[in-house]
């Protein structure tokens, strides 16, 4: 079980998640007023550093798989030339070069992204702790690296989403994917409104002994907020270890689990645990194990996340 606790670390680590808070108050973008993407631009990056852009970068690297979404969902994946070892999606980048990230030290091969010559070098401010020093030597070799700030929220994403798509020269297309994504939540919210009951969910981000959950501040946590449904760990804050007397103790109606990849046959072993046999959600068989990356990475796929717990938490809503 520690090995699933630290490839939880790892994974959210990763997505750039330590921190997100969907309580916090939108916060202002750097994202400049103008509707047309004009260069050379100069805006402020998470680091509060202004960072010049001369020209539209024709070739990025990205340094988290959030920031590699982002630029495939506005039109420009053809650019991305550089990806971390993480990055799984869209399936176009398992062609792209791998610049590191999966190692001991969770560090960028520095040399490699510097050989590569990218114009753009997307990083974000959630791995600053332990990729400071080598995105230093990538600014010293010349190389224009704009670290992404950390979404606190599905709002703050709309405008990293937007942000990204100002520096890299596809502004409307960016505000195209938000506006997709907002019409898309509304949707969901508005069909789970009006169901007239509000289904307790547990959320196991890693099972006994160690159990990890998501608390008030983080995504998971604003997904089950827009379907109408009440999280168990509400009160918490962020990503909290929670016993299991406590979880037995609040009888939930759905326990959604976010580990599979880690655990085979992991709805089978969640509906199978002993001391669970008195809880609604195993009684009833509703156990499901969702998708990571989709309720977690601060991209346009959190759409899909929120559409997969609805269907989880209201089959009969969501046939």
């Amino acid at each position: 079980m520690k090995k699933i606790v630290s490839s939880l670390f790892v994974v959210l680590l990763c997505l750039g998640l330590f921190g997100c808070n969907s309580e916090t108050a939108q916060k202002e973008t750097n994202v400049p007023k103008t509707e047309v993407a004009q260069f050379p631009l100069t805006v402020k990056d998470s680091t509060d550093k202004e960072i010049e852009i001369k020209e539209e970068p024709k070739k990025i690297i990205s340094l988290i798989p959030s920031n590699t979404e982002i630029l495939f969902s506005i039109g420009k994946g053809k650019n991305v030339i550089g990806v971390t070892d993480f990055d799984n999606y869209p399936k176009e980048v398992k062609g792209i070069d791998k610049v590191g990230g999966n190692n001991a030290d969770m560090t960028y091969n520095i040399e490699k992204i510097i050989s590569l010559q990218p114009d753009l070098v997307l990083a974000h401010e959630s791995s600053l702790g332990i990729s400071a020093d080598g995105l230093e030597q990538l600014k010293q070799a010349g190389i224009t690296v704009f670290v992404v700030k950390n979404a606190e929220s599905i709002n703050d994403v709309y405008d990293t989403i937007k942000e990204i798509g100002q520096i890299t020269g596809k502004l409307d297309e960016s505000k195209k994917v938000v506006s997709d994504m907002k019409e898309k939540l509304e949707k969901i919210s508005d069909k789970t409104a009006n169901i007239g009951t509000n289904p307790l969910v547990w959320l196991e981000i890693s099972g006994p002994p160690e159990i990890y959950t998501a608390g008030n501040g983080t995504f998971l946590n604003e997904m089950i907020s827009i379907i109408h449904a009440k999280n168990v760990a509400e009160k918490e804050k962020g990503w909290v270890m929670y016993s299991e007397e406590s979880a037995i103790k609040a009888n939930p109606d759905v326990i959604l689990t976010t580990y599979g990849d880690y655990v085979p046959d992991l709805e089978k072993v969640v509906l199978e645990r002993k001391n669970w046999t008195s809880v609604n959600a195993i009684k009833n068989k509703r156990v499901f194990d969702i998708n990571a990356d989709t309720t977690s990475r601060p991209g346009p796929r959190l759409v899909e996340g929120v559409e997969e717990i609805a269907k989880a938490v209201y089959p009969e809503v969501f046939k």
